[in-house]
């Protein structure tokens, strides 16, 4: 199985970002983490690759999610959710 980086970008204040995070914990996958309410660059990236502001957003390879999608991620991933 091929391993996919995976990339968070959020904020501290963001409860589906938090469950976001503990599922892919809970799944032993890294990610890498953007906390995009202190990091500006990574913000704009954001803006540009959704077009908007929500959190969070979960990039898995060259796949976008918007929100917090356990069976998507799941299924990206070739995981049992």
């Amino acid at each position: 199985m091929e391993t996919k980086k995976v990339e968070i970008f959020s904020t501290d204040t963001c409860h589906f970002c938090h469950m976001a995070k503990e599922w892919l914990e809970s799944k032993g996958v890294p990610f890498i983490e953007y906390n995009v309410g202190t990091d500006t660059e990574k913000r704009k990236e954001m803006m540009e690759m959704t077009g908007q502001l929500g959190v969070p957003v979960v990039r898995i390879g060259d796949n976008v999610m918007i929100g917090f999608n356990p069976d998507q991620m799941a299924k990206i991933l070739e995981i049992a959710d």
